[in-house]
């Protein structure tokens, strides 16, 4: 084989096993119907699997496949409807964990893999490249998602909750959208931001946060911004729009500043952001540290909790 194919049929050897089938199943005239199906991978040896929240979200029982056919109940952890996350857990044998590796690490035109089994089709691999990080993104819900990142692999129904992986094998998002009308653009939530909330999932089965109401993307800042200032990051946030009745609406932020930092601490990446607006932030007056053309601001928010 070729040397680009190896590294594709090495990094689905090491995934492989930890990758599952979901199938979604509700309670009609005390039968149990299937309604739906979907993707997702073991992420730790005690049988806890990532996958999406609209996947298992209102299910009645949740049955995993294995790659070697065995099938087995699953049980719901806990989901969060604000990244469209979930944790399951399954008490089967025969998988292996998935390699877990950094988000923040990635670069734009990285090679990534996604496994999953859209409409059905188990196991299915697809290549692309990552074509943009730090997206916000509007799931169907209405609802955003933060720290999203953007790949060409292609996606399709099913493999939602699937992971995306390098070319080490290692996972560094969980796949959750497609913008049906366009080609070549998918979407997956970084691992790092799925870590996070899997811990407040496993402890407490819900998450908790602040909300501002801003769609984002992570860009470069002109280096001679960043040495007039002498800011301490060469990266910020630029806000492409603002939500109806937000508080970002009713602040002083604008479509098109950056936002470098948040409570005096520097901001580079959605993740960054996403740390820091935890459940202490709600109802707290907050400082936002922007640049707005050739001025560097303070400009304050208030967050509050997301709405249901």
């Amino acid at each position: 084989m070729d040397a680009f194919s190896n590294i594709v049929v090495d990094a689905v050897n090491q995934i492989k096993n930890a990758v599952v089938k979901i199938d979604i199943f509700k309670r009609q005239h005390e039968k149990m119907i299937p309604v739906g199906s979907g993707s997702g991978f073991v992420f730790s040896s005690d049988g806890l699997i990532f996958t999406n929240s609209h996947v298992v979200h209102g299910a009645d029982k949740i049955v995993i496949t294995l790659l070697d056919g065995s099938e087995s109940e699953a049980f719901l952890v806990g989901e969060d409807p604000d990244t469209d996350l979930a944790v399951i857990k399954t008490y089967a044998n025969g998988f292996s964990v998935a390699k877990i590796g950094d988000s923040e690490a990635l670069s734009i035109g990285q090679l990534v893999i996604a496994i999953g089994n859209p409409y059905g089709y188990q196991h299915t691999v697809t290549t692309g490249v990552v074509s943009a990080l730090g997206r916000t993104l509007r799931t169907n819900s209405g609802r955003l998602v933060d720290n999203v990142i953007q790949s060409d692999a292609a996606l399709n129904p099913g493999n939602s909750g699937g992971p995306m992986v390098t070319a080490t094998g290692e996972v560094v998002g969980v796949n959750t959208a497609v913008i049906r009308e366009a080609q070549g653009l998918s979407f997956a939530v970084g691992i790092n931001t799925a870590k996070d909330i899997a811990g407040h999932l496993i402890k407490e089965g819900k998450v908790s946060k602040a909300y501002l109401g801003i769609m984002l993307q992570e860009i470069t800042i002109n280096p001679r911004i960043v040495n007039f200032y002498n800011l301490k990051t060469t990266k910020g946030l630029l806000v492409v729009s603002l939500e109806k009745n937000s508080p970002a609406r009713r602040s002083q932020l604008q479509e098109g500043d950056i936002i470098i930092g948040f409570e005096n601490t520097s901001i580079q990446t959605s993740h960054d952001l996403f740390k820091l607006l935890n459940k202490d932030r709600i109802e707290k007056w907050s400082k936002l540290e922007v640049l707005r053309n050739t001025q560097k601001l303070d400009i304050g928010i208030y967050p509050t909790a997301q709405a249901a």
